[in-house]
């Protein structure tokens, strides 16, 4: 069997720790290869699976890459995420659907593409803080963190973003900076690990390249339970999740559910690459998932 792990030009040999993958597949018959998505020299059906990774700049090309799903949905090649949830989850107007489920996300006003942007008319009264960034977005890509009086400078800031993409407008939450932001991973919709990340003082970004501050972490299982509820909203098969949010109380203020290209953090939870070995398995032997000219696996 051959598996394209999908990377970006960004990381053409995947993340260190993802590069794992390649000789821990091998051992059960499978050819894995790091494979950049947009790499036109690429033959995408001689691949039986894509794995989406790395992928780490596909809202930077919006575009180039609803179309390249489009080609691999018609060419019929499976996809471990699928197709259909990529789609979903690439555009963050999900999290309205959840919270209309009953999930709690972060206080958000979602603005419909506008010509005439007036943030204004969306902010309440009581916020002091807010952040804006598109919905088609990743890694605090276009992201602004602002004062309420600073409200005239960001809106003339993102008129020209507006008339392009939907924005998410958040109620900046200080717990971020102090109790951080907690990811859920899940393989095969079944729990692995947590990690909570915080940002360095006076940052609200909790990525690494912003010198945010990772470590593994155990939830006590009532938090653990919830996270598990938002997985189980996808009624199709995950091979993984990462549920984000800030941990108040008992409570998960969800900032968003990760099901494209999320870090996994396989270096900071011991097994947890072979944990992710094993759910591959599971679905790609799943006959339900139709993969075309498959070999065996062991």
């Amino acid at each position: 069997m051959q598996i394209a792990l999908l990377t970006c030009q960004k990381l053409p040999n995947l993340l260190e720790t993802e590069n794992q993958l390649i000789p821990k597949l091998a051992k059960h018959n499978i050819v894995a290869k790091a494979v950049i998505w947009n790499d036109e020299t690429i033959n995408w059906e001689d691949y039986h699976v894509l794995i989406f990774r790395n992928t780490w700049d596909y809202y930077e090309k919006q575009i180039e890459f609803d179309n390249w799903l489009d080609k691999i949905q018609k060419l019929g090649i499976k996809t471990l995420n699928s197709i259909a949830i990529i789609n979903k989850n690439k555009h963050k107007f999900y999290l309205r659907e959840l919270q209309q489920l009953g999930f709690t996300i972060l206080p958000t006003i979602f603005i419909e593409k506008t010509k005439e942007l007036n943030l204004k008319k969306f902010i309440p009264n009581h916020w002091k803080k807010a952040v804006i960034k598109p919905a088609y977005s990743a890694g605090s890509y276009q992201t602004e963190l602002f004062d309420i009086s600073e409200i005239d400078i960001i809106n003339q800031k993102y008129q020209n973003i507006a008339p392009q993409k939907e924005l998410l407008l958040q109620e900046f939450m200080p717990e971020i900076q102090t109790l951080g932001e907690t990811s859920f991973i899940f393989f095969n919709k079944k729990f692995s690990h947590a990690v909570n990340k915080k940002p360095i003082e006076g940052e609200f970004r909790i990525q690494v390249q912003y010198g945010g501050k990772y470590k593994l972490v155990q939830p006590n299982q009532d938090i653990i339970e919830k996270a598990q509820k938002i997985v189980n909203t996808f009624s199709e098969d995950l091979l993984y999740a990462r549920v984000d949010g800030i941990i108040i109380g008992n409570e998960i203020y969800l900032m968003e559910i990760e099901c494209i290209e999320p870090d996994l953090y396989f270096n900071l939870a011991e097994n947890s690459i072979d944990k992710f070995i094993n759910s591959i398995l599971e679905l790609i032997k799943n006959p339900e998932l139709k993969i075309k000219n498959s070999e065996t696996i062991t």
